[in-house]
C-alpha cells in the first residue's frame, strides 16, 4: 500500500512512517510505564517490557492484516521497520537517561 504524498514521490514512505511510529512508542512507552509504575521498575526491565510490547504489537498487527482483511496486505518490511523504530527509542530513552545526561530514572 502507498502512502498519498501528494504530488512527492517519496520511496519507502510507508516504511519511514512505521520506523518514526514505533520509535515514539519505543519513547514514550517507557516514559508512560516509568510514570505508571512510579519509576519502581528499573530501566533494563522497562526497556525489555517495552520493547516485547512494541516488536509483539507490531508482528500481531500484521497477522491480523494478513488473516482477517481483504484489502491490507502483510509486510514483512513493515515488522523490520517496526522492530528497528522500537529498538531506535530504546536506544533514545538509554541515551536520555545516561550517565552523560542530567535526568536520572528515579524520582
Amino acid at each position: 500500500m502507498e502512502l498519498d504524498a501528494g504530488h512527492l514521490n517519496i520511496p519507502y514512505a510507508d516504511k519511514i512512517t512505521h520506523f518514526i511510529f514505533y520509535m515514539v512508542f519505543g519513547f514514550v512507552g517507557c516514559l508512560s510505564l516509568r510514570e505508571r509504575t512510579f519509576g519502581s521498575l528499573g530501566i533494563r526491565k522497562t526497556v525489555q517490557v517495552v520493547l516485547v510490547v512494541a516488536i509483539a504489537y507490531g508482528i500481531i498487527i500484521e497477522f491480523l492484516q494478513y488473516t482477517v482483511t481483504t484489502d491490507r496486505m502483510a509486510e514483512f518490511g513493515d515488522v523490520l521497520a517496526n522492530t528497528l523504530g522500537a529498538f531506535a527509542g530504546i536506544g533514545l530513552i538509554r541515551w536520555v537517561f545516561s550517565k552523560k545526561n542530567p535526568l536520572k530514572w528515579k524520582f
